[in-house]
C-alpha cells in the first residue's frame, strides 16, 4: 500500500512523471530567407517579378483596338470602370504569345500615373525562391531581354529569370506606344 501523499508531494509526483514521459523539444532549425515574386512565362522563358510591382492578376479581358499605336499595344479594356491599356509583352520583345487565350493572363502594374496590363503566356503564381541560391547574373539571354533582367535563380527544375518591371516601365521604347 502506498503511503498517503500530501497535496504538495502529489503535485511533485505528477510533475516528475509528466517530465519522464514528455517528448523533447524539436531540433532548432535555421530559417532560410526567401524572395517572393509572381511567376510567368513568355517566349519559352520563365520569369519572376517582384510582388510589390504587380497590383493585380487578371484573365485577359475583352478589349478595344486602338488605332495609331505600336503593334504590341493590343488595346484598352474597361476594368471596373478604369481604362486599362493592354500590352502584349511577347510582341514587345519581338515574338508572339504561344499559349491559347484561356491560359494567358494579365499582370497589372500601377505606379503613379502609369496603369497598364501586361499580357503573358502563362501565370505560375507566387514563387518563393530561397536566397541561398542567390540572384545569379543572367547568362545566354536574348539581347532584347537583357536590360529587363536583374538576375536569375537556378533551381533543379530550371531557371527563373528575375524580370525588373521598373526597368520595363522606364524603358523609352515601352513609354513610346505611338506608331511611327
Amino acid at each position: 500500500m502506498q503511503p498517503t501523499l500530501t497535496p504538495y508531494l502529489a503535485l511533485v509526483d505528477i510533475a516528475n512523471r509528466a517530465k519522464a514521459q514528455a517528448k523533447g523539444l524539436p531540433a532548432r532549425q535555421e530559417v532560410k530567407p526567401y524572395w517572393t515574386g509572381i511567376g510567368f512565362s513568355i517566349l519559352g522563358h520563365r520569369f519572376v517579378a517582384a510582388m510589390e510591382d504587380v497590383v493585380e492578376l487578371l484573365e485577359v479581358p475583352q478589349y478595344t483596338f486602338i488605332p495609331g499605336v505600336q503593334p504590341w499595344v493590343r488595346g484598352v479594356a474597361n476594368v471596373r470602370g478604369r481604362l486599362l491599356p493592354l500590352v502584349d509583352l511577347a510582341a514587345f520583345f519581338g515574338g508572339h504569345l504561344t499559349n491559347s487565350r484561356q491560359r494567358r493572363r494579365v499582370l497589372v502594374l500601377e505606379q503613379g500615373k502609369l496603369y497598364v496590363g501586361l499580357i503573358v503566356d502563362e501565370l505560375h503564381g507566387m514563387q518563393h525562391l530561397a536566397l541561398e541560391f542567390g540572384k545569379l547574373p543572367p547568362a545566354d539571354l536574348a539581347e532584347s531581354f537583357a536590360p529587363m533582367i536583374s538576375g536569375q535563380f537556378e533551381l533543379q527544375q530550371g531557371r527563373w529569370l528575375v524580370f525588373d518591371l521598373q526597368a520595363l516601365v522606364n524603358d523609352f521604347q515601352f513609354a513610346d506606344a505611338a506608331a511611327h
